[in-house]
């Protein structure tokens, strides 16, 4: 018998893999590539919600936790997936300036909001009110993350890169089996998936599509990522990735006119050199309606538990949230409750009537 079979492998699914290899847990990972989030995603690492100057949620702690825990999975891999890169907000007002620096006396914002105004980054992107710089940031890259750590569990046989069939899984009093594996618990971390997830789709999973444009710029020689409305982040050989959207009501993971058409009117009102789109990339965000992960277990079947719900900050949150609901399950450390799925306990129970 296995200890855990994981569905999923996204941020979620790989952080939890990897720290099970580390506690020498035995598991299986279910992974059909239907959920296209973490591959498409910007995997820029940043602790500051840019567009208020505030701190997002334990963002210090997590990068804190998440930058050393990405630096062992390089090691492990042999892959460089790591790349710091400093943050540039473009300033639109005296206001805007004034915000920063108020926000930057905050010691939990202070270690990441330069004070130093910074007149000019580029000469192709203009900026009347200067910029401000966020350091300690940089980029994952999320689709090597996922490509290099599929290859090595399939190395050592632990992957099965199939559709999970929920109608196969059978719940036993003290274990779970499906298709024939049979394992003290299931861990599921499908991202959006989970809405035709029979056991956990009564929490409130909305979706966020994100779409981004890849352009290509010989003229434009950015070494730095920078914010407006919209990011700009160098990928290296002149291309860069422009983004993103932020769509409520499209769930479909297709690009779509409209969300390019609006990034090239923001890109255009950002940079003023010529470039050319090269591609177009979406997917969707497993967003949840208090903007907090969905974790823990399932309120009747105790061997059923969840790991999901990380909007677009998994690259910070998935690897200590992920520890944390191993404590929980392992070790018996209750969970933070602002992220236990018990907080919406009354909803399964409306949903069972």
């Amino acid at each position: 018998m296995l200890d855990y079979i994981i569905v999923g492998l996204g941020l979620s699914g790989i952080a939890l893999s990897n720290h099970l290899e580390a506690r020498k847990r035995s598991f299986v990972v279910f992974e059909d590539d239907s959920q296209t989030s973490t591959k498409v995603a910007g995997g820029i690492f940043n602790p500051v919600i840019l567009k208020r100057f505030t701190l997002a949620w334990e963002g210090d702690k997590q990068i804190s936790y998440s930058v050393p825990f990405y630096e062992k999975l390089e090691k492990k891999l042999g892959k460089d997936l790591l790349k710091p890169l400093n943050i540039y907000r473009k300033f639109h007002s005296v206001e805007e300036q004034n915000n920063w620096f108020e926000a930057a006396d905050n010691f939990r914002l202070s270690p990441f909001l330069n004070t130093q105004l910074i007149r000019q980054v580029n000469p192709f992107i203009p900026g009347d009110f200067s910029f401000g710089k966020v350091e300690k940031t940089g980029t994952l890259d999320t689709n090597l993350l996922v490509s290099a750590y599929k290859k090595h569990l399939q190395k050592h046989q632990l992957l099965k890169n199939k559709r999970f069939n929920y109608d196969k899984l059978k719940l036993n009093e003290n274990s779970v089996s499906y298709d024939g594996t049979e394992a003290r618990n299931i861990i599921f971390c499908e991202g959006f998936g989970m809405v035709n997830n029979p056991y956990f789709n009564y929490l409130p999973l909305q979706g966020n599509k994100g779409e981004y444009l890849v352009i290509k710029s010989a003229a434009l020689q950015l070494k730095q990522a920078v914010k407006s409305p919209i990011f700009i982040l160098p990928l290296g050989n002149n291309l860069y990735k422009v983004g993103a959207t932020y769509n409520h009501q499209d769930k479909t993971q297709q690009p779509t006119l409209q969300a390019k058409e609006k990034l090239q009117q923001d890109l255009d009102q950002l940079i003023t050199c010529e470039y050319e789109i090269v591609d177009q990339v979406a997917g969707i965000r497993p967003a949840t309606s208090d903007r907090r992960p969905l974790v823990g277990n399932h309120p009747e079947y105790h061997h059923l538990f969840v790991c999901n719900g990380f909007g677009s900050r998994g690259v910070l949150i998935a690897p200590l949230i992920s520890e944390k609901l191993l404590n929980f399950i392992e070790d018996e450390i209750p969970l933070p409750p602002e992220v236990d799925i018990t907080r919406f306990q009354k909803k399964f129970y409306k949903s069972s009537f």
